[in-house]
């Protein structure tokens, strides 16, 4: 039998195989391969873990060895594997156990000095590499026994201490894995989930209710076509107009993930450490919100082990930069390449890993420095040199994969206390739940993902929508991405009124929310 254990590193990370070997000689403990401090400190907890569970810990030397030897091994979560390996090669249990034992067995986890094991990090992608490889059988600590089990055909034991885990190492019996007849489109479901129209969405909630968005049609009917197609959004205006109140309800109008795209986002929690302990499986769009103190490292990602930054985080979910100019300008250019291609490289110490990160972008800004420019009495005190460098922070490039941009001003009467038209979150998922529902039959995919040749096939316009486009790009003077921008944006809008076709109402709103006219076409 072979005992491996898992070295993160990246989104791949690689399985590292535990090797013992009891030699005469004074007694010591030796690990080779490359392990740093947290990993060489392990010699003590597992050497007391042992004792106190009642073993005898061999009186012998002892040779852990820890390959490939050019992987550098980091954390706590070769205890339990080290541990096992020692008593394996102690007891030698492939001679007294009547049952052969699987040939290869994976197991993580951290110990204390009693011999409780506790959860480590990465249960997730450590069990998928395994899996990959051919091995079937997985030791784990009891509280990541959920993710674990959410690779089908895993037979997973879950250890809540190391004579647990030592029985069940060479006992098939002990290991139960999940079968893919189990599986179904509610699996992994947070409680309370809302079904409209086929389509699930996160559980009611009364923080996220949009009908306390008073006064801003136009921003919530923005947000509803960006969630509906999956668009990037910029919403600008004065303080204390509610942009930032909106988008940060944003995540209600998104559907819940499907399996294939909760598979990715849940591996990516566990590398960095944050998948909640109530979910094995990340159904709900991530929503991520970073300081504008945000290096450009904590983005990307980085760091010794190439951890995910907050781009790979927004994986399939959103990435809400809030008061967006204040971020440093090579943060804000750092997101052009994985906004076109879905995914980032990275690459450390003369290794490399690929991260997806096909996130949504939204951004709530200011006007200008002061943040009065073309509000009403207002007065704005910034020059127009000020205005263009705080606009500059954004550049082109990345203002062009915005495909929709609201001008939000503070309501004339915001004190008034009469009629509001505003729509409450259940209705606006109503219309979405249409939109996500055809765009899953038709293509299978967000609009705003379809491709330039995608695009000319699935967004079938009517004579007066083409003429209606054509007069809007020689009028703005549209580039070809922001044509393609409103083709697709029109697409949400008549997914959403369930046509079959684009017509020129529906492709009229999209021209208006790419060019803001009056709005941010006039300060850049």
């Amino acid at each position: 039998m072979q005992i491996f254990s898992f070295s993160p590193f990246g989104y791949e990370g690689s399985l590292v195989s535990v090797e013992v070997d009891l030699r005469r000689g004074i007694p010591a403990v030796d690990i080779v391969g490359l392990a740093d401090g947290a990993v060489k400190e392990s010699r003590e907890r597992m050497r007391s873990a042992i004792r106190n569970c009642g073993y005898e810990f061999p009186p012998e030397r002892v040779l852990i060895s820890l390959s490939p030897a050019d992987v550098r091994k980091e954390g706590a979560g070769f205890d339990l594997a080290i541990a096992l390996a020692v008593l394996k090669a102690k007891e030698d249990v492939d001679y007294f156990l009547e049952k052969p034992g699987p040939e290869a067995v994976l197991v993580m986890g951290e110990l204390e000095l009693n011999g409780r094991v506790r959860p480590v990090r990465g249960i997730n992608a450590a069990v998928n590499t395994a899996f990959e490889k051919g091995i079937t059988h997985c030791i784990v600590p009891s509280a990541n026994g959920g993710e674990a089990r959410e690779v089908h055909g895993m037979k997973v034991f879950e250890a809540e201490n190391l004579t647990q885990a030592f029985r069940a190492l060479m006992n098939p019996e002990q290991y139960c894995f999940r079968d893919k007849d189990d599986e179904d489109q509610g699996d992994g479901m947070p409680e309370g989930a809302v079904k409209i129209g086929g389509v699930y969405f996160c559980p009611e909630n009364r923080e996220m209710e949009f009908a306390e968005v008073k006064n801003q049609r136009a921003l919530v009917r923005g947000l509803q076509i960006a969630a509906a197609g999956g668009h990037n959004l910029m919403a600008f205006g004065p303080p204390g107009c509610g942009k930032s109140l909106a988008l940060q309800k944003f995540q209600s109008l998104l559907p819940l993930l499907d399996k294939d795209e909760a598979v990715p986002v849940t591996r990516i929690y566990s590398i960095a450490g944050l998948l909640p302990s109530d979910q094995s499986l990340m159904r709900i769009p991530p929503f991520r919100q970073p300081h504008q103190t945000a290096s450009t490292e904590g983005m990307c990602g980085g760091g010794k082990n190439c951890s995910p930054g907050e781009i790979s985080l927004a994986h399939n979910g959103v990435l809400f930069l809030d008061e967006g100019a204040e971020f440093r300008s090579t943060v804000l250019q750092m997101l052009r390449v994985p906004l076109e291609n879905g995914c980032i490289s990275l690459s450390r110490a003369g290794r490399s890993t690929v991260f997806p990160a096909k996130f949504q972008l939204l951004i709530a800004t200011n006007p200008c420095p002061c943040g009065f420019y073309g509000t009403r009495d207002k007065v704005c005190l910034c020059s127009a040199s000020s205005i263009e460098q705080y606009w500059r922070k954004f550049s082109g490039p990345l203002l062009d994969r915005i495909d929709i941009r609201v001008k939000v001003d503070i309501p004339e009467h915001a004190k008034d206390c009469g009629v509001d038209f505003s729509k409450s979150t259940m209705e606006l998922r109503k219309e979405i739940a249409v939109a996500i529902r055809n765009q899953r039959e038709r293509q299978k995919k967000k609009n705003a993902a379809l491709s330039p040749s995608e695009a000319g096939e699935f967004c079938v316009c009517s004579p007066a929508a083409r003429k209606k486009l054509s007069d809007a790009s020689e009028r703005f003077n549209f580039s070809p991405r922001a044509i393609s921008s409103c083709l697709k944006t029109a697409r949400t809008i008549a997914d959403m009124d369930d046509s079959t076709r684009i017509e020129e109402t529906h492709m009229e709103e999209a021209v208006i929310y790419r060019s803001t006219e009056g709005g941010l076409g006039s300060l850049i």
